[in-house]
């Protein structure tokens, strides 16, 4: 049986790469996206079908812009999104949602609750 896939965009190091390994660890395949380039989140998207995308934001960052084109695809709407950020606000709170992030967790607890946020973000209604 084949692991589910995650992609996972960061642009900083830490913790980034360690929530990528504790992805791996909880039994996911990672393929990690270049913040650099945005439509790369889409087009990866479509071509290996993921079963979520982790992404890192910040104050106003582009990468929601990549969420926002990622669920204006028809091929990549369905997509959870779990979004986190090292110092998430209530502006950070309400632009992750705007974008389509399906949650926006705070960077400092993410790897303690990563299993539960995952849960929380692959529940089918």
């Amino acid at each position: 049986m084949t692991k589910p896939l995650a992609l996972v965009c960061y642009s900083n190091l830490l913790p980034g790469s360690q929530i990528a390994n504790r992805l791996y660890e909880l039994g996911y395949r990672v393929q990690v996206v270049n913040p650099g380039s945005l439509e790369q989140i889409v087009e990866v998207a479509e071509k290996e079908k993921p079963i979520l995308l982790l992404v890192e934001i910040a104050p106003g960052g582009h990468i929601s812009s990549g969420i926002t084109a990622m669920k204006a695809n028809a091929a990549t709407q369905h997509i959870p999104v779990l979004a986190y950020a090292a110092k998430p606000d209530k502006n950070l709170q309400a632009a992750a949602k705007k974008a389509g992030a399906s949650l926006l967790a705070n960077s400092q607890g993410i790897l303690d609750q990563l299993p539960q946020l995952l849960d929380q973000i692959l529940q089918v209604e």
